[in-house]
């Protein structure tokens, strides 16, 4: 009987990209490993996107509603904190009354990455292009990740339902071959990815990255409130709710007593107005104060699966590590 060879061998093309000398991800980000942290709100400040940056990936600053000194003064943080030679990003939610106000100052501060969300980045691509930044959409469609490549992306995060926080429809596991397939640039896979098992998946299906955001709520770097990482460890399999699809913009969040809340006015066909007002000062709530009752606590499916609290380089050494022998058992299996 013939034996059929195994896309998932070691030394196979599969295997080779998830080295440095031959992923697109790090040779356009200049990053050891092809990893980026996700732009989290309120979670993803200086001293995160360092941490994630000087352990070889690429940090992330959330500009979210951020006003502006602020967001000089975060940028101007984690230049200080990063390593030289480690580039780090920024996150522009376009549908933010400030992201206006967030690509000056990306501009101005020359940030190395931009990635965006929440919106169509065209008249920003127009602006970041010619400064040298290197753009990222996240998108959560075939058509968005179309649509992002003919303006000039230089990437594109696929990110799937399972993420925590804004979410689209589909999965990641239906999302990211998709777009893996439809566009010529490189897909950078989130929604779910949480360990080297992941990371493995999201090669399989075509992506050359991953983005990484719920682990890191538990990183020792991250600054949230203890109870806010609590929630997290504590995380099982069903503990995320769906909520705002409502309103055309659906949460992923931990359940509590506030996603209780939401279900019910919009069961009750609540006006959008007073279904809003709820959320209003939510995930400061939780990230800030440690509201696990009545705060947003934002997180993905996948925070079912983070067990331990540590510092986000062992959390990336292990991650690939693992997804290097993840590939090596399986084409053990098949030999």
């Amino acid at each position: 009987m013939q034996k059929h060879s195994s896309l998932l061998t070691p030394h196979s093309s599969l295997d080779k990209m998830l080295l440095r000398d031959d992923n697109r991800i790090c040779k356009l980000l200049g990053t050891k490993y092809p990893l980026i942290q996700g732009g989290m709100a309120w979670v993803a400040n200086a001293e995160l996107a360092s941490a994630v940056s000087n352990a070889g990936g690429l940090g992330i600053i959330a500009a979210a509603a951020t006003p502006p000194e602020i967001l000089e003064q975060e940028i101007i943080k984690a230049k200080k904190l990063i390593e030289p030679g480690r580039p780090f990003g920024l996150n522009i939610m376009l549908m933010s009354p400030t992201a206006e106000s967030a690509l000056e100052v990306a501009l101005k501060h020359k940030v190395p990455v931009v990635t965006t969300g929440a919106g169509s980045p065209g008249k920003f691509l127009e602006k970041l292009k010619p400064a040298g930044t290197i753009v990222i959409p996240v998108v959560a469609s075939v058509a968005q990740a179309k649509r992002v490549e003919k303006q000039g992306a230089d990437a594109v995060v696929a990110e799937g339902m399972e993420a925590g926080g804004h979410i689209g429809e589909l999965t990641t596991m239906v999302l990211t071959p998709q777009i893996a397939q439809a566009v010529k640039i490189p897909v950078i896979c989130a929604g779910g990815v949480v360990d080297g098992r992941g990371v493995v998946a999201a090669f399989a299906l075509g992506a050359e990255g991953v983005q990484v955001g719920t682990r890191f709520i538990c990183c020792e770097e991250c600054t949230v409130h203890a109870n806010y990482k609590k929630a997290v460890l504590d995380a099982r399999d069903r503990s995320t709710a769906v909520t705002g699809q409502s309103l055309g913009h659906p949460v992923r969040c931990l359940r509590n007593k506030l996603t209780a809340e939401f279900e019910k006015l919009e069961a009750d066909r609540a006006p959008a107005s007073e279904i809003e007002a709820l959320g209003t000062g939510k995930l400061r709530a939780a990230v800030v104060n440690g509201d696990v009752e009545w705060g947003s606590l934002m997180a993905g499916q996948s925070a079912a699966m983070v067990n331990e609290i540590l510092p986000a380089k062992v959390i990336i050494e292990n991650m690939f590590a693992e997804a290097e022998k993840v590939l090596s058992n399986v084409g053990e299996v098949k030999r």
